[in-house]
Order: C-alpha cells, then sequence, then structure tokens
C-alpha cells in the first residue's frame, strides 16, 4: 500500500525527520517525545477524517512512511472505550503522542517463558492526556492501551522504527501467563 503522504504536513515530516537523523534510538526516541509535544502544543491538526472513530476497532490510518529514513508515522482513533489486549510492537521502537482525549497506558515486564507461555507482571500504569509523549524501546515494549472515557474520542499519533505490519499479542491463561498469538495489523482508510 503507498503512503497517503498527503496527509503529513511539511512542518511535520521536517520535524520529525530531524528528530530521528543520526541519532541512536535512546536519543531519537528522546528528540521524538519533545518534537511531538512541541508540536501538538502549537495545535497540530490532521486532517478531519483522521477524528472520526471507527465502531468496530481502534482505526490505524497511516499518515507518512520515510523514504529517506525508513519510520513511519500512524495515527490511531480510538472510540470510547476501545483497546488493545497485552501486545509488542514486534522489536521496533515507537513514540506516542496524545493529540485528543486521554490514554490508559499498561506497562507489563516479560519475567518467564516456556516454550509455549510467556509470563508477565504488570509494571505500571498511567493516564495520558493531549499533549504528553511517551516511548517504547524493546526490549520494554509491552503493554495495554485503552481509552478510559466512555464518551469521548482520543486520537494517538505513533512514530515507529520502519512499518508495523505485524506484533504479537498474548491472550491471558491463568496465573499471568499468556499465550503468544501473532497478528498481521492492517490500515483503516
Amino acid at each position: 500500500m503507498s503512503s497517503p503522504d498527503y496527509l503529513a504536513t511539511p512542518e511535520l515530516i521536517r520535524s520529525l525527520d530531524a528528530a530521528i537523523a543520526g541519532k541512536n534510538v535512546n536519543e531519537l526516541t528522546s528528540a521524538l517525545r519533545h518534537t511531538l509535544c512541541k508540536l501538538i502544543r502549537e495545535g497540530l491538526r490532521l486532517p478531519d477524517a483522521i477524528y472520526v472513530p471507527n465502531a468496530e476497532h481502534y482505526a490505524r490510518r497511516e499518515i507518512y512512511l520515510s523514504p529517506d529514513l525508513g519510520y513511519s508515522v500512524v495515527a490511531m482513533t480510538w472510540g470510547p472505550k476501545q483497546g488493545t489486549s497485552l501486545h509488542d510492537h514486534a522489536g521496533t521502537w515507537c513514540v506516542e503522542g496524545v493529540l485528543a482525549g486521554s490514554l490508559e497506558i499498561t506497562q507489563y515486564e516479560l519475567t518467564d517463558r516456556d516454550q509455549e507461555r510467556f509470563r508477565f507482571e504488570q509494571r505500571g500504569s498511567l493516564e495520558a492526556g493531549a499533549g504528553s509523549a511517551g516511548s517504547l524501546i524493546p526490549p520494554h515494549e509491552y503493554h495495554t492501551i485503552c481509552n478510559p472515557s466512555s464518551e469521548t474520542v482520543a486520537v494517538t499519533l505513533h512514530v515507529y522504527g520502519g512499518q508495523l505490519t505485524c506484533c504479537a499479542h498474548f491472550r491471558p491463561t491463568g496465573e499471568h501467563w499468556y499465550q503468544r498469538e501473532s497478528k498481521q495489523l492492517s490500515l483503516d482508510a
């Protein structure tokens, strides 16, 4: 699928390129967090269609794919009470900024595994509001995301270290143990 580059403004692309170029993963995720917070607080606005939720699931809409630096930008729209299961980012770093509404993000740590099961322990939960940004750097990438509101829509902007087309979801089986399931990620129009 070709990237709908028309959704990303030249200012957004220049700002993200500058935050990423020539930096190691810790430096670039820090720079991206600051860049996203600044852009959001200065009124970054995506096309109105991005703010319309999908009634069946949270929506993933690709905004930009950098031909030179390889990162991708995906807007996610979270209807009331929509969220994810426990998942990873397939070893890819990510910076997530909240454009509208708020999200509850719960982090998990992988504490044990055998051939078929994974054991996780919750390591903290936070509510991120508009104008905030956070990052996930493997191996600390296990988390859930949920729009805690029963009334308002939340919108986030995710910058990934590449195109995130698949990830692992973890289905609970009891006593903090989970079964890993591979999931292909799709994009919404």
